[in-house]
């Protein structure tokens, strides 16, 4: 049916009938209703959301303050989107202070599932956001793969940042063979299964969706790959939470995001921002940041 004959339909169509078609939607569908009548012109209804995995990186405080103040350069509108920078523990503070008030937030690469007390090594929730640190990454695949963190893990971790009022980017992918094997649908359900019902706030909650296979290698799965999967992981939250909640959340891209492909992959629907890695080291992380804030 041409678009003419839909509106026409539209028109003519009484409440109980537009009720009946949408209550005969599945959940994934009404998600999809959701998000182009809320939709402003041009772009999605959701706030996009980058973030700079910092990594251990970089070698020296030198190097966060000239990244830092090429940063503060960017020039992007705050309503559009949340910018955030996770540096490495050392380097926070100092990050945060080279930032100012540009409107790049600071993030935590590894918050503690302990709260404050004798643990040795640990970054409580909500000492990081008593110094201002509003962002954690949790569930990242270096932490699972490294580190031996759990499923369990994370869901810990996620009641404790909410409690203390952070914003998250919740980490979620599947590896090479697990792709290879047509398991990713399966693998990434699995590591976000748990915490759906956990979230309080869906806001402050971002899924940030890494095929870990793309982290770091150059490798870069393609726009139709990314959006396949992340419609998916869509109508996943839809089915179980409701299609407000899918239309709601926030998904990232992960995997080599740079500003050679940020155009081709953010032209897609269910794709709201990046969380960066290596490119989010160099200067030209700026163009990132812009594309998405304009």
């Amino acid at each position: 049916m041409g678009s003419g004959a839909s509106a026409e339909a539209l028109t003519a169509a009484s409440a109980d009938d537009l009720k009946g078609a949408v209550a005969a939607l599945s959940d994934a569908d009404k998600a999809k209703v959701i998000a182009a009548l809320t939709a402003g012109g041009g772009g999605g209804a959701r706030k996009s959301v980058i973030g700079g995995n910092w990594k251990s990186n970089p070698a020296s405080i030198a190097t966060v303050k000239e990244l830092c103040a090429a940063f503060k350069e960017a020039k992007f509108d705050k309503s559009k989107v949340d910018v955030v920078i996770c540096a490495s523990n050392v380097h926070v503070a100092a990050a945060k202070e080279a930032l100012g008030d540009c409107g790049i937030e600071i993030g935590i690469q590894n918050i503690s599932k302990t709260g404050m007390g004798a643990f040795t090594g640990e970054i409580p929730c909500a000492m990081a956001m008593d110094m201002g640190f509003t962002w954690c990454l949790i569930g990242h695949s270096e932490r699972r793969s490294l580190y031996g963190e759990t499923t369990d893990d994370t869901l810990v971790k996620l009641k404790n940042a909410q409690d203390a009022g952070m914003k998250i980017m919740f980490c979620i992918g599947e590896s090479l063979a697990e792709r290879e094997g047509g398991t990713t649908d399966a693998v990434n359900q699995s590591q976000l299964e748990g915490a759906l019902p956990l979230v309080t706030d869906w806001d402050k909650f971002v899924i940030a969706y890494e095929p870990v296979w793309a982290i770091g290698t150059g490798k870069v799965a393609t726009p139709e790959q990314a959006q396949e999967t992340q419609a998916n992981i869509r109508k996943f939250v839809a089915d179980k939470c409701g299609a407000d909640k899918a239309a709601k959340v926030r998904i990232q891209y992960g995997g080599s995001a740079s500003p050679g492909n940020v155009e081709a992959l953010s032209a897609n629907p269910d794709i709201d921002g990046f969380l960066v890695g290596g490119a989010s080291l160099k200067p030209d992380f700026v163009k990132m940041i812009e594309h998405l804030g304009k």
